[in-house]
């Protein structure tokens, strides 16, 4: 009888791990998004078409198109000492790790034991004496949760969805950083080219009101002309420490996505240099290639993913669990014969768990991550919404704002000749000094927009090459199927 209950036992034991071939809960599916075929803002070109082999390639490092070592240098160093990097692959790491324990739930668990037990029973009807005695007792018990209805297999899909996500945060820092990097840079060599525009207005100022002086005395020009020429001097003069201020503050800012101190930068960036410009051909690509090239609309993914997988894990409580578990050791009173056959003892058997009554608990928390992938799925579409918006944002922006550089710039070109042109009429006593004083204040604001307008053409580009998901394909950690069979 003994040995058929243990024959019986061994075999259920051995056909369980057999029956695990399902996994209940809804399998993944990546949701069908429908986009348009083209761009509003970019139609399709042959030169698109031949540029799109090499579109990742153009994406991936998209800030050599500046030209500029500087803005290379600081871009490449951001992705070593970027805190908010450091901080993603901390969670990387924190999600492998618990990727590992998920996965560690499908195995079985084996722990071993040894102790001393010293006791003192007390005398009885049956024994006059007192009894004081040792027990020693080694061995090993082991348990496995055999997974018959796949809740541990989603579990394990689920950490592996979640990894995913991980990787695809960092990813989406390193598009956002290189782009906060790049803007900030061409910030700065904007700021520094309106100071030195608002300088040399100022002394052409200067120099004009100086000249106006003069004529006073000689008596060729009148009190309000001096007046009105030193205005105009001081009103450019007071522009200059506002702009000082921001191209220090842009230098802090730019220290500190580079994780350094806010004087970090201070001898490298003080120095003036050009705007950088960039006139290469945008691999815009088709709408549809966003949904596998930004990293924000895969991490979406990703979490939807895990989202799908949880709502596994839910349904499986609601099934009974199935253990097995074991024990192999020795017992005895004296640790001379403790490992004499005669002390062994061993245990072997299923168990079965099934919570058949918790108030409506199970069933809950599976609505309650039914709701929770729900929500996920929208802020899928959502992300692929606001990526579409971004780029045609950013198109129709480099289109306009194109058109508004080369206005401006032939507005400097009309406004230095009536400077010139008023300058002259009034030294010939044809004009009076009003004029030469609204052309100069009209020149520096030309000068001035025109100077914001370059720097606008180039954020405006690199807003495009963010929209678009560059920058993040340059290092990318390895990651995981995420897959629980």
């Amino acid at each position: 009888m003994h040995r058929t209950t243990y024959r019986t036992s061994l075999a259920l034991c051995l056909c369980l791990p057999l029956l695990t071939s399902c996994a209940v809960g809804p399998d993944f599916l990546r949701p069908e998004t429908k986009v348009s075929s083209q761009w509003l803002g970019q139609p399709p070109t042959p030169a698109d078409t031949e540029a799109a082999p090499t579109a990742e390639q153009n994406l991936a490092q998209w800030w050599t198109v500046f030209s500029d070592p500087q803005l290379t240098s600081l871009i490449e160093r951001s992705m070593q000492a970027n805190l908010d990097l450091r901080m993603a692959e901390s969670r990387i790491r924190q999600a492998r790790a618990s990727m590992g324990i998920a996965g560690a739930d499908l195995g079985p668990t084996v722990n071993t034991a040894a102790s001393l037990t010293r006791s003192r029973t007390p005398a009885s009807a049956s024994r006059s004496e007192v009894a004081t005695g040792n027990l020693y007792q080694m061995g090993f018990d082991a348990g496995w949760e055999i997974d018959l209805f796949g809740g541990l297999r989603r579990g394990v899909e689920a950490a592996g969805a979640d990894y995913e996500a991980a990787v695809e945060s960092r990813s989406d820092i390193l598009v956002s950083l290189s782009a906060e990097v790049a803007s900030n840079y061409l910030n700065l060599r904007s700021l520094q080219q309106r100071l030195a525009i608002a300088r040399e207005n100022l002394t052409a100022q200067a120099h004009t009101s100086d000249l106006t002086r003069q004529r006073f005395s000689a008596g060729f020009a009148s009190k309000l002309d001096v007046v009105r020429a030193e205005a105009l001097a001081a009103t450019t003069a007071g522009q200059i420490p506002l702009l000082e201020a921001q191209v220090r503050q842009t230098i802090y800012s730019l220290s500190l996505l580079l994780g350094g101190e806010p004087s970090a930068l201070l001898a490298e960036l003080t120095p003036e240099a050009a705007l950088p410009t960039a006139l290469a051909t945008v691999p815009v690509g088709l709408p549809s290639d966003l949904l596998l090239r930004r990293p924000d609309i895969r991490r979406a993914l990703a979490k939807m993913h895990a989202a799908t997988a949880r709502i596994g894990v839910a349904k499986a409580d609601l099934f009974p669990k199935f253990t097995i578990s074991g024990a192999l050791g020795y017992q005895n009173s004296n640790s001379n014969a403790i490992f004499n056959p005669a002390s062994s003892f061993w245990s072997l058997g299923p168990a079965l768990n099934w919570p058949l009554f918790d108030m409506g608990r199970s069933r809950a928390n599976l609505e309650l991550k039914k709701a929770v992938q729900e929500e996920e799925l929208l802020a899928y579409e959502q992300t692929v919404l606001n990526a579409l918006r971004e780029v045609e944002n950013a198109l129709i922006a480099s289109t306009k704002e194109e058109e508004h550089r080369q206005a401006m710039a032939q507005a400097v070109a009309a406004n230095r000749t009536a400077v010139e042109l008023a300058t002259a009429l009034y030294t010939a006593g044809q004009n009076d000094f009003l004029a030469v004083l609204d052309a100069q204040r009209s020149l520096y604001a030309a000068e001035d927009a025109l100077a914001q307008s370059s720097r606008t053409v180039s954020t405006n580009l690199v807003a495009l090459y963010k929209a678009l998901g560059g920058g993040w394909q340059t290092e990318k950690p390895a990651a995981s199927d995420g897959s629980g069979s």
